[in-house]
């Protein structure tokens, strides 16, 4: 089969793998559609992916075409999106219910062979059924959607809140549409890309800006989400924090990233500084919101190109064109 391979730090290739075969308790799925994700350039970064080469892609969905001796939750042809994560469930995390902080955290796409490819193996565990009238190339958002969700999670938003977004990109914006539904009073969105922040804007952000000091805000935000990674961003954002507020960091920073904290202001401002780290028994619930539709992909996904062009999509990701990229085996 077909498949993009990250095969060294800054080389990634379309080339002929073998066929994915299934375990016992695994499906083979042709993929209909992959997202393309900051993961990814991290991981083209030589970061993240534990050993190169490794088969991206961990926002994919695709129709059943094998299934694993073991397998009775599905059925060949039946169209299914795929949870990446791969836990232990033997680690001190695992059974404290922090599964996504796994001693021995795996993922579809960026610790094994993932949906940048024409086929992939699952565990049926980590398949959810599409109902009919969601478009599988459409439900390649659902992974990313799930991460919003168990950023949500993680703040526990108080109805009335005043939220702040760092980042106008799919996470960004995804971030937006749940804090829309989850009672906030307003949310303005930053950024320094015009065009993405113009889609914010018509997702229904109460402020968009290329800096916050264009959102006079007296006394700060209750809730401030980067969803950049961007240094200048996050230490922007750390000072933008209201009294008894939260500063969520969302976005994935390289590893070298620094920032800078007052611990007087954090104690006497009772300040909480948390993150939010993939999925974490959100994904059902990402996909649910996504059949009730939640998100607009018309909106989100503002190029589909074939899996040959991975490369060039990848190129396109990291210059920041676009919102979500996806590739079409």
């Amino acid at each position: 089969m077909r498949a993009a391979v990250i095969e060294a730090p800054g080389k990634v290739t379309v080339t002929t793998v073998p066929d994915p075969a299934p375990g016992p308790r695994e499906v083979v799925v042709e993929v209909a559609a992959c997202g393309l994700c900051g993961t990814d350039l991290h991981i083209l970064q030589g970061e993240f992916a534990p050993t190169l080469p490794v088969v991206p892609g961990h926002e994919f969905a695709g129709r059943v075409v094998e299934l694993g001796r073991e397998v009775t939750e599905l059925a060949v042809g039946d169209r299914v999106a795929v949870d990446p994560s791969l836990y232990c469930n033997e680690c001190r995390c695992c059974r404290t219910g922090h599964n996504n902080l796994c001693d021995r955290w795996q993922a579809i796409g960026v610790t094994v062979a993932g949906g940048a490819a024409e086929y992939a193996a699952a565990p049926v565990a980590n398949c959810v059924r599409l109902p009919d009238h969601v478009d599988v190339q459409d439900a390649a958002l659902i992974e990313p959607l799930s991460c919003a969700v168990r950023g949500y999670d993680v703040l526990s938003s108080r109805l009335g809140s005043h939220v702040l977004v760092y980042g106008s990109g799919t996470m960004g914006l995804m971030m937006l549409e749940l804090a829309k539904r989850t009672g906030a009073a307003s949310v303005d969105v930053v950024d320094v890309n015009a065009e993405r922040l113009a889609t914010a804007g018509r997702l229904g952000s109460s402020r968009t800006a290329l800096s916050a000091d264009e959102l006079a805000r007296p006394g700060g935000w209750d809730v401030v989400v980067d969803a950049t990674g961007n240094a200048a961003a996050i230490q922007d954002g750390l000072d933008r924090v209201a009294k008894a507020g939260t500063f969520l960091q969302f976005g994935v920073a390289d590893y070298a990233t620094t920032a800078t904290i007052s611990p007087y202001r954090i104690y006497n401002q009772e300040i909480t500084i948390t993150g939010s780290m993939a999925v974490l028994h959100s994904y059902e619930r990402a996909a649910e919101l996504f059949a009730s539709g939640v998100l607009d992909p018309q909106v989100f996904i503002s190029h589909r190109l074939p899996l040959a062009e991975y490369p060039q999509a990848l190129d396109r990701f990291a210059a920041g064109q676009g919102r979500k990229i996806v590739v079409l085996p």
